[in-house]
């Protein structure tokens, strides 16, 4: 690659080299005619000479010989390591003996992708996409979260004392947070629901799709996993009733939703644990004002650092 301040190019390279080689011109005429030093004008000079036209292109910085290269054999059992138990440099460093970063440099120099890119399940690329415009694919998913008791949970009164929600039949229960989310803009719509049930699941998504049209998000297709409820003849009907296209995820392949799987962990992160909270009353007051922010205020690192509102049609305006 050519430095973007280098003053000749290769044909400039070539000019230089055929005043010098071809017409004769003095080294020094060539090199002020051409604003390089002398010993740049002998150098493209004497690979023209020898190479001719394919001596003007740039050559590997690397060294012919490197004694002190990571043995082949080392390198292949980096990779071999690597392909099967997806570890990163650290941890191959320790099982080979190498450095970390000699670990790492092998791991590029065989164009071995981060971690963060691969799939861990089979180590293949992870394929991304995004859907050309709103409501063209909403991605459809629920968390299920431990309400908390009375007085407070775990974070504020301690492991012992604070986990009641544990006990089925005496404790705090469950809350199952139902969200879509929009494949293109990241906008997100989420109800706390009292069970993820065929009925309660099929009235979310008429809900939802009434929410996306306020928006004005035509929905299209639904992307959700192989829950049962999803399965079921009631969430059929209601795709048919509101003419949504319904999808599934390919089973034990739950990235293919991941859109919404990472928006719910960026939900628990940023609301749910964000502060210890006293009741459960107090920590659902919070979040119409969270999801507000995360749709019109928070800068999304999967779109550039613009907010999902950003990404449909005036809604930020109107907001």
């Amino acid at each position: 690659m050519i430095h973007r301040n280098a003053p000749l190019t290769p044909t400039g390279r070539l000019r230089l080299a055929r005043c010098v080689v071809d017409d004769g011109w003095p080294l020094r005429q060539a090199a002020e005619r051409f604003q390089v030093s002398h010993t740049t004008a002998a150098r493209w000079a004497a690979r023209y000479r020898q190479h001719g036209h394919a001596g003007m292109e740039d050559h590997s910085s690397n060294p012919h010989h490197q004694p002190r290269r990571t043995p082949a054999a080392v390198e292949e059992q980096v990779i071999r390591l690597r392909s099967e138990h997806r570890i990163g440099p650290l941890r191959l460093a320790a099982r080979t003996g190498i450095a970390a970063s000699t670990a790492h440099r092998i791991l590029k120099r065989h164009h071995m992708p981060p971690l963060a890119a691969v799939d861990r399940a089979t180590g293949e690329p992870v394929r991304r996409y995004e859907r050309a415009r709103p409501g063209e694919l909403i991605h459809i998913d629920v968390k299920k979260l431990g309400r908390i008791p009375h007085g407070g949970g775990h974070k504020v009164l301690g492991r012992a004392a604070g986990s009641p929600n544990k006990d089925r039949r005496n404790g705090a229960g469950y809350a199952y947070l139902h969200t879509a989310l929009d494949d293109h803009s990241r906008l997100a719509y989420t109800e706390d629901l009292p069970d993820e049930t065929a009925p309660t699941c099929s009235g979310f998504l008429a809900r939802a799709t009434a929410w996306f049209a306020q928006q004005g998000v035509t929905v299209e297709r639904v992307l959700t996993d192989n829950a049962w409820a999803y399965t079921k003849k009631t969430w059929h009907q209601t795709c048919r009733d509101l003419g949504i296209q319904p999808r599934w995820t390919r089973p034990w392949r739950p990235q293919t939703n991941g859109k919404v799987e990472r928006f719910h962990r960026t939900l628990l992160d940023e609301w749910a644990y964000h502060q210890p909270y006293t009741s459960d009353a107090e920590r659902q007051a919070a979040f119409p004002d969270w999801l507000d922010w995360y749709n019109y205020h928070r800068p999304h690192t999967g779109i550039s650092g613009h907010t999902p509102a950003s990404r449909v049609t005036n809604l930020s305006g109107q907001h």
